[in-house]
C-alpha cells in the first residue's frame, strides 16, 4: 500500500499539468482568435471636427456674447462687430440705387416727348407732302390754261391785220393769257412754298429723330448698383457672427473692445455633433476590419465605460518609412543600405463614430481605447 500512494499521486500531478498545459494552449488559442477577429488598440485618440471663426468684416468687437469653452447653439449669436459704417455704406448704395431710377424714370418722360415730337413732325411731312402734289397739280393746270390762252392769243393776233377778228377780241384772249400767267406764277410760287414746307418738316422729324435717346446706357448701370447694394448689406449682416452648428468654444483670447480683421482667426469652434476615436492598427489587423462594423471606445477620464461606436472608415496611405524605401528625388531614388533584423508592421488610422457621445465628456485628443466587435 505504501509502495503505490506515490505512483498515484505522481500520476495524478502528470495528469494535472497536462491539463494545464492543455488549458493554457486552448486560452492562447482563444486569446489569438479573439485579438485577430476582433482588433483592439490603445493607440487611439478623440477628434472632432472644428473651424477657425473670422469676420468676414473689420471694426471693433462691441459685444461678445461667449466666454471659451462655453457650449453654443447652433444660430447662437457670438459677438458683434460695430456696424455704423456698414449701415451708412448700405444706405448710400441704396440712395444710388433710386437715383438711378429716378433718372431712368426722368429720361423715359423725356423720352416719350421727343417720340411725340417725332409723330407731330411725321405727320407735318405727311400734309407737306399733300401740300407739294396738290400744288404740282395746280402748276400743271395753270401751264395748261396759260399755254391753251396763250396759242389761242398768237393765233387771233394774226387775223386782226386781216379783220378776220376784232380788236375786242384780241383784247379779250390778251387779258386772259395775262391772267393765266399769272395764274400759273402764282401756282409756281405756291409749289415753291409747299416744297419749302416739306423740306422743314422733313428737317425738323430729322433733328427730333436725332434727339431721341436710349435708356440703354442708363439701364446698363442697375446691375452694378444691385450689386452694390447687395454687397454693402452683406457686409452689414456679416458685422453679427453666429454660431454655424453646436459647438464648444476654445481657445478664446480677446475681449470686448478688440479690433477684429478680415480673415484673422478670433477663436475655434469644435464641431460638437459628431465625435469620432481614430485608432491605429497594425496593418495585419484590417483584414478583420470593415466599414460599418461595430466598435467599443473606452476614454481614460471614463475607463471602465464603453461607448458605442461604428467603423467609419480605413486609412489608405501613411508617410512611407523613409529608412525602408530611401527618399524619392530627382534622378535617381536614394535607398539605404540597411540590414533590419525586426520589421515593425505598419499602422493605419482606422475612423470610429462614436453614437450618442456625452457633450461634457469627449475632447479633442482625449486619449482613448478602441476594440472591434464585429458585425
Amino acid at each position: 500500500m505504501d509502495i503505490d500512494k506515490p505512483s498515484s499521486e505522481k500520476q495524478l500531478s502528470r495528469w494535472l499539468s497536462v491539463g494545464i498545459v492543455l488549458a493554457a494552449m486552448a486560452l492562447g488559442l482563444v486569446v489569438l482568435y479573439r485579438t485577430s477577429h476582433n482588433p483592439r488598440t490603445d493607440d487611439a485618440e478623440v477628434f472632432a471636427n472644428f473651424i477657425g471663426i473670422a469676420p468676414q468684416v473689420e471694426g471693433p468687437i462691441i459685444h461678445l456674447n461667449v466666454r471659451d469653452n462655453d457650449f453654443a447653439k447652433k444660430g447662437d449669436l457670438l459677438f458683434e462687430i460695430d456696424d455704423r459704417p456698414y449701415q451708412y455704406a448700405l444706405e448710400r448704395a441704396i440712395s444710388d440705387q433710386a437715383a438711378l431710377e429716378g433718372q431712368i424714370s426722368d429720361e423715359q418722360r423725356r423720352i416719350n416727348a421727343l417720340v411725340s415730337a417725332v409723330d407731330v413732325t411725321q405727320a407735318n411731312i405727311h400734309s407737306a407732302q399733300a401740300d407739294v402734289t396738290n400744288a404740282e397739280q395746280g402748276v400743271k393746270r395753270a401751264r395748261a390754261e396759260w399755254s391753251y390762252a396763250n396759242d389761242n392769243l398768237h393765233r387771233l393776233e394774226p387775223l386782226l391785220a386781216k379783220q378776220f377778228v376784232t380788236e375786242d377780241q384780241v383784247d379779250k384772249a390778251k387779258s386772259l393769257e395775262e391772267v393765266d400767267a399769272q395764274a400759273l406764277s402764282q401756282a409756281e410760287s405756291q409749289l415753291q412754298l409747299s416744297q419749302s414746307r416739306l423740306k422743314s418738316a422733313t428737317a425738323q422729324h430729322e433733328q427730333s429723330q436725332h434727339a431721341v435717346t436710349t435708356l440703354e446706357p442708363l439701364i446698363n448701370q442697375r446691375g452694378a448698383k444691385k450689386a452694390a447694394v447687395e454687397d454693402a448689406r452683406y457686409n452689414f449682416n456679416n458685422c453679427r457672427v453666429y454660431a454655424p452648428f453646436d459647438a464648444r468654444v476654445t481657445n478664446l483670447t480677446i475681449s470686448e473692445g478688440a479690433y477684429a480683421h478680415v480673415g484673422e482667426k478670433i477663436f475655434t469652434l469644435i464641431d460638437a455633433r459628431v465625435w469620432w476615436a481614430i485608432g491605429n492598427f497594425r496593418e495585419g489587423q484590417l483584414q478583420h476590419i470593415k466599414p460599418g462594423m461595430r466598435a467599443d471606445v473606452y476614454v481614460l477620464s471614463r475607463p471602465n465605460e464603453p461607448f458605442a461606436g461604428v467603423v467609419d472608415s480605413l486609412g489608405f496611405g501613411v508617410t512611407p518609412d523613409p529608412d525602408l524605401i530611401g527618399t524619392l528625388q530627382p534622378g535617381l531614388p536614394d535607398v539605404q543600405r540597411t540590414l533590419n533584423w525586426v520589421h515593425l508592421a505598419s499602422r493605419y488610422p482606422v475612423r470610429v463614430r462614436v453614437e450618442n457621445p456625452p457633450p461634457d465628456l469627449f475632447r479633442v485628443g482625449e486619449s482613448a481605447v478602441i476594440t472591434i466587435r464585429g458585425n
